[in-house]
C-alpha cells in the first residue's frame, strides 16, 4: 500500500502497476457536524462559527481539524468562540474583507489604506491577506446567482452577508477586482 498527497511524482512505471484511489478532501460541513458531536460528547461549550473555522483550517482533512479543535479547546479552557479561534489561529475575521470591499466601491482610498495598515499591523502576512480576499471575492460572484450560491462552503448568517454585499457589486467589478489578484499574485510570486 502506497500512500501519497503527490501522486503527481511517483514515476510511471511505478504508477501503472498500482491500483489508484483518489479520495476527496472532507467538506467543511462535514467536518464541523462532525467537531460538533466531539464537542457535545466531550462537554465542551462552542459557537458554530468557531468549529466551521476550525474545518476550514483544516483543509479537508479531519485529522488535522481534530488537532486544532484539541488545542482551541486548551486555549479556550473549553469555550471555543469564534473570536479565541480566530486570535489562536491568527485568521483574519471575515469583517476585515467586508469593509476592504465597501471602501473599494465608494472609492475611499484613506480608508482602505488606513484598513490595510491595520491589518499588517497586527501582524498579518499580506500574502494571506491577498488570499483571503481572492476567496470573498469568489464567495461575492457565487452569491450574484442563486444557483452557485450553495457552493459557499461558510454558515448560513455569513452566507447572507455575502448575499448582501453581492448585491452591491456587479458582475464587472468583481471580475475585475478578481482579475488584479491575479496579476498581484503573479508578481508576487516572481
Amino acid at each position: 500500500i502506497l500512500a501519497t498527497t503527490e501522486k503527481h511524482k511517483i514515476i510511471p512505471t511505478i504508477l501503472s502497476r498500482c491500483q489508484v484511489f483518489d479520495f476527496k478532501r472532507i467538506q467543511t460541513e462535514d467536518i464541523t457536524r462532525h467537531l460538533m458531536y466531539v464537542a457535545a460528547q466531550e462537554g465542551v461549550k462552542y459557537e458554530e462559527e468557531a468549529l466551521r473555522v476550525i474545518a476550514q483550517k483544516a483543509d479537508g482533512g479531519l485529522r488535522d481539524a481534530l488537532s486544532i479543535f484539541d488545542q482551541s479547546v486548551i486555549y479556550t479552557s473549553g469555550d471555543i468562540s469564534y473570536k479565541k479561534v480566530i486570535e489562536n489561529l491568527n485568521v483574519l475575521d471575515y469583517e476585515y474583507y467586508f469593509r476592504l470591499t465597501d471602501y473599494i466601491l465608494v472609492s475611499n482610498i484613506n480608508a482602505i489604506l488606513l484598513l490595510l495598515n491595520e491589518i499588517v499591523d497586527n501582524g498579518f502576512d499580506p500574502q494571506h491577506f491577498i488570499q483571503g480576499f481572492a476567496s470573498h471575492l469568489r464567495n461575492l460572484l457565487l452569491g450574484k446567482d442563486e444557483s452557485t450560491i450553495q457552493l459557499m462552503e461558510i454558515s448560513q448568517q455569513l452566507r447572507n452577508r455575502y448575499l448582501e454585499q453581492s448585491r452591491s457589486c456587479s458582475y464587472s467589478f468583481l471580475i475585475k477586482m478578481y482579475s488584479n489578484y491575479c496579476m498581484v499574485t503573479l508578481n508576487l510570486n516572481r
